[in-house]
């Protein structure tokens, strides 16, 4: 059948037509909210319109509006002073660190609501580097691999649902999946981030966790962009390690891969809707260049419909503001 007898638009004609035959939006339970906290830089991030870095004091008040939303959950991540930082980033796995701290306020003040965390070391480190370094400045995989398992030990015993190792270090999820199993956390997720790319997207990011790397970059174990075997070869390994959930960061500029990594994995999938693809669309209504909430419901309406289960997003905390209505 053809025009003129065949007439696609018959369905979009009206709003009820369109609502009809249309997808829903991700619902709120599917978004992760990333929260930075930090007691010694507390603050709005200026590149991040919306989003702060919040002391434990502020975070039930700032989370109770999300909550009431619907979001399903949180992800973790500490930002701490030089003070605090050392060359093997061991601050990470300190009980009473900041995000120790948080899990436990979080859990008892909203006991339904998922908690992740980070795992990474570069927050903690002095050279902002994501595992130790060698003596000619090269990243030591091995020697990173029991840190990051005593931080994850640290959030499980806090009482994080699940944990989330970001640091990209060969081995990382099965040194995590050991320590938690072998100290009775068996229960315990790992949402790894399988598949990271060494993003240009990351820069917001990096001004509020404060974890720029003093020198050089993060090549060497993220991953290319113009490798994309080599990204899904990744997220198998880890799920073959133990891992949980496999993740996909950036979102907007890897649909493929997620869409790729859909089609060969029945592990749930999560994105992680970066820094820099949120600060971009703001950037470009406040040009007077788009409508905010336009692109960003049609950004999010674009992850979910890649494949994925779970989305981390910085929309998170304005999910009525994007899809309530009018």
């Amino acid at each position: 059948m053809t025009f003129p007898n065949l007439r696609l638009r018959r369905t979009r004609e009206t709003p009820a037509l369109r609502a009809m035959f249309g997808e829903p939006p991700p619902s709120p339970q599917k978004l992760v909210w990333p929260i930075f906290v930090s007691e010694d830089m507390p603050g709005p991030i200026d590149s991040m319109p919306k989003q702060k870095r919040l002391k434990l004091d502020e975070i039930e008040r700032e989370l109770i509006p999300v909550v009431d939303s619907g979001v399903g959950g949180v992800i973790l991540f500490g930002v701490v002073g030089d003070n605090a930082k050392s060359c093997d980033g061991r601050g990470a796995a300190d009980s009473d660190g900041v995000v120790q701290k948080a899990i436990r306020l979080i859990r008892s003040k909203f006991p339904d609501l998922v908690v992740f965390t980070d795992v990474c070391l570069c927050a903690y480190t002095e050279s902002g580097h994501c595992g130790v370094l060698t003596e000619n400045g090269a990243i030591d995989n091995d020697a990173t691999l029991p840190l990051l398992a005593e931080a994850a030990l640290s959030h499980a015993a806090a009482g994080a649902h699940g944990v989330a190792p970001s640091a990209m270090m060969d081995g990382q999820v099965q040194a995590i999946r050991s320590a938690l199993d072998s100290n009775s956390y068996e229960n315990t997720i790992i949402m790894s981030y399988s598949t990271k790319f060494a993003s240009a997207m990351y820069g917001p990011f990096r001004e509020a966790a404060a974890s720029a790397p003093a020198s050089g970059d993060r090549r060497s174990h993220q991953l290319p962009y113009n490798n994309p075997n080599a990204a899904l070869l990744e997220s198998e390994l880890d799920a073959a390690e133990g891992a949980d959930i496999l993740m996909v960061k950036p979102a907007l500029f890897y649909l493929d891969i997620i869409a790729r990594l859909r089609e060969e994995t029945l592990l749930p999938i999560a994105a992680y809707n970066v820094s820099g693809e949120y600060s971009s669309i703001i950037a470009t209504a406040e040009r007077g260049w788009g409508d905010m909430r336009a692109m960003a419901a049609e950004s999010l309406h674009a992850i979910h419909r890649a494949g994925t289960d779970i989305i981390i997003t910085y929309w998170a905390n304005r999910y009525n503001e994007i899809f309530g209505e009018n």
